[in-house]
């Protein structure tokens, strides 16, 4: 259990000098404890006074390390990535549903002309002479 105490100390100072080895670099329980390779609970349920150790610690730093910077600004790039691509997909949505539309009326359009072909059907159209007269 010591080696454990150990382990997560020395988490805990990578994290908070931002040299994180093992984790994302996060100021998290779950950061921490990926950090010094051990189960989360161990921190939730058994060295509760270690977890809150290390948000007294964070608190304490007033900074954020220059990982934890990094982590959210590649967060914000992605969110904003995000954004963008669910807003080209509802486009891409909108013109395939006009493609669906425009491919039912030529579905249409085309039974309607097999069906004159094939005699089933008589078109109801009057040819126009140049002038104006049938």
């Amino acid at each position: 259990m010591s080696n454990e105490r150990d382990l997560i100390r020395a988490a805990m100072d990578r994290l908070l000098s931002g040299r994180p080895a093992r984790s994302s670099g996060a100021l998290t329980v779950l950061a921490l404890a990926e950090e010094a390779g051990v189960k989360r609970h161990l921190l939730t349920h058994r060295h509760i006074d270690l977890k809150d150790e290390f948000y007294a610690r964070v608190r304490a730093q007033g900074s954020v390390p220059a990982s934890e910077v990094r982590l959210r600004k590649d967060l914000d790039a992605a969110s904003a990535a995000n954004r963008e691509l669910r807003a080209e997909l509802r486009s891409a949505r909108d013109e395939l549903a006009k493609v669906y539309n425009v491919n039912n009326i030529l579905e249409a359009e085309n039974l309607t002309f097999r069906r004159i072909l094939e005699g089933k059907e008589r078109l109801n159209v009057s040819i126009l002479r140049p002038g104006g007269k049938f």
